[in-house]
């Protein structure tokens, strides 16, 4: 029988994650590259370790991440989601915990595109009288 491997997708601001999770010894690879070389920000790796420490399957578990657009934060951001909604496929128990936690809602705050005649999405130019 072959190792069974759960996926979902994840999403931040422009950011998509393709998220395998297996059965394992809790290593985590990015974009064939391992969590502490692709991700260099302490904050942004707690992010994506979050789910898997509510859960209890941090260690447990080997994450496998493919993530394209947007920014590092946007793009841990996106891994998360991805991981949390992979986790319910694993064990749909985990769903109340990760609800409460609000790792399952996805974030939909994006940038709000620049407006015409305008400086940016909300910013005029400077009015002058004379």
């Amino acid at each position: 029988m072959a190792e069974q491997s759960f996926y979902a997708t994840g999403k931040r601001k422009t950011a998509v994650a393709r998220v395998w999770l297996k059965p394992g010894t809790g290593r985590i690879v990015i974009n064939n590259k391992p969590i502490d070389e692709y991700i260099v920000r302490e904050t942004s790796k707690m992010v994506i370790h979050q789910p898997l420490m509510l859960t209890g399957t941090f260690g447990k578990l080997d994450v496998f991440v493919n993530v394209r657009g947007g920014g590092l934060s946007g793009q841990a951001g996106a891994i998360k989601h991805g991981i949390s909604r992979a986790l319910i496929e694993f064990n749909p128990e985990f769903r109340q915990v990760l609800k409460r936690a609000g790792l399952i809602t996805r974030d939909a705050r994006i940038k709000e595109r620049k407006k015409y005649g305008q400086r940016g999405a909300r910013a005029r130019f400077q009015y002058s009288k004379r």
